[in-house]
């Protein structure tokens, strides 16, 4: 069998969430300890909680919702990309990576990944993500899917301009996965979003082949 490696982040009430947005919460409704006939959890959070995709909704006035993303899109060959050392990705970062012709999945490995060291720990403003340039670079060579290690793809202090170029051009994202575990180079992922109708973003379990 293939070695399958869980770039999930777990959910916990712990778990950093986007500035504003509520913890998670993890409330035990029933319990056979309790003298219930079972355990019954009911969950609550943002649907942009933990490792999750965004569809183009997101950002692009009637754009596409999670449950229209075709899963061919979500599962197949990708790139991973050793980014550690980089305060942010542009372009040209990525024409120095040697990215193979063809790629159409890319997963961006940064220091982010330390961060899950500890997954419970305050948001961290500083991470590592995509420039607006390399959003544009990402669409203009045929990539279909990108991915990074922590809760956004676009920089905290950045404008929109990342999203919406991507988006907008139907690239899904993956936002927080854990690659601490993870080399450089080619795998396959199978990211299988729940299936929500009508919502910009969904919560997702994704795991790499090696």
């Amino acid at each position: 069998m293939p070695k399958i490696i869980d770039i999930s982040v777990p959910l916990s009430p712990q778990l950093p969430v986007w500035t504003g947005e509520a913890p998670v919460s993890i409330e035990h409704k029933m319990s056979i300890n309790n003298g219930d006939d079972a355990n019954v959890t009911f969950l609550k959070m943002g649907s942009h909680t933990g490792t999750h995709i965004d569809a183009p909704l997101h950002f692009v006035k009637d754009g596409k919702t999670t449950e229209e993303i075709p899963l061919e899109k979500l599962i197949g060959p990708c790139v991973v990309l050793d980014c550690r050392g980089l305060k942010k990705i542009s372009a040209a970062d990525l024409d120095k990576l040697n990215i193979p012709p063809g790629t159409e999945k890319l997963l961006f490995k940064t220091d982010n990944s330390k961060r899950w060291n500890q997954p419970k720990h305050e948001f961290y403003l500083d991470y590592c993500a995509l420039t607006a340039d390399a959003a544009q670079w990402v669409v203009d060579h045929g990539i279909h899917l990108v991915a990074i290690d922590y809760l956004s793809i676009q920089l905290y202090y950045d404008p929109i301009d990342t999203h919406v170029i991507l988006l907008s051009n139907e690239v899904v994202i993956i936002e927080n996965i854990d690659l601490r575990n993870v080399g450089a180079g080619a795998y396959r992922l199978i990211c299988l979003p729940l299936k929500i109708e009508g919502v910009e973003g969904t919560l997702a379990r994704a795991v790499l082949e090696k």
